[in-house]
This record gives structure tokens, C-alpha cells and sequence, in this order.
């Protein structure tokens, strides 16, 4: 099993989930809305994937943090929204959370 590649599915799927939410209007735009759907499902089943063989606490932590900061650059590169100072502090601070939580904490044993 490659417990990484599904990781980094999960998280490409839900970036492309979130970003045809913004994309959906509300779920009046089929195609988007379609694609939301797929996106979510995907990154789930994903997950669940990666679930048999790494923590719940890394995973979900590297998931939520990795799918939040790349939303953001979405967010920035295509429909060109604005992050201020305060909002790359924030995200720096999620950067290095998930680098502790995979680098310096004992929380990583593999499930089994």
C-alpha cells in the first residue's frame, strides 16, 4: 500500500472539491456541484485508505492543514483574492503545526 500517494489524493481531491464549491454558486451550477461531490467522496475514501496503515491524528491533521493552506493559494491564484500579513502568519503557523506533529512528535506509530 502507498499510504502517502492516497494522502496526497485526499488532499488534491478536496482542493478540487472546495474549489468548485466556490465555483458552484450555491449548487445552482450542475457541473461544479457535480464535482464537489466527486471531490469529497474521493478524498474520503482516500482517507480511509491511508486510515489502514498511518495515525488517525496525523493523518487527519496533515490532511485538514495541507488541504487549508492549498485552498488558500487556490484562493489567491485563480480567483485572485487577497491574504494580508495576519493571514500568512496564520498559515505559516499551520505549516509548522503539521511539521511538528510529523517530524517531532511521538503521535506517529504506525496503526497495527
Amino acid at each position: 500500500m502507498y499510504p502517502y500517494a492516497y494522502l496526497a489524493a485526499a488532499i488534491a481531491t478536496e482542493v478540487a472539491g472546495t474549489t468548485a464549491l466556490k465555483l458552484s454558486e450555491g449548487f445552482s451550477n450542475p457541473a461544479p456541484s457535480v464535482v464537489v461531490l466527486a471531490g469529497y467522496v474521493s478524498s474520503f475514501y482516500f482517507l480511509g485508505l491511508v486510515l489502514e496503515e498511518l495515525p488517525v491524528g496525523v493523518v487527519y491533521g496533515t490532511w485538514a492543514a495541507v488541504g487549508i493552506v492549498a485552498t488558500a493559494l487556490v484562493g489567491v491564484v485563480v480567483f485572485e483574492e487577497s491574504v494580508d500579513v495576519a493571514g500568512v502568519v496564520g498559515l505559516a503557523l499551520i505549516v509548522a503545526g503539521v511539521v511538528v506533529l510529523n517530524v517531532a512528535s511521538d503521535a506517529y506509530t504506525p496503526a497495527h
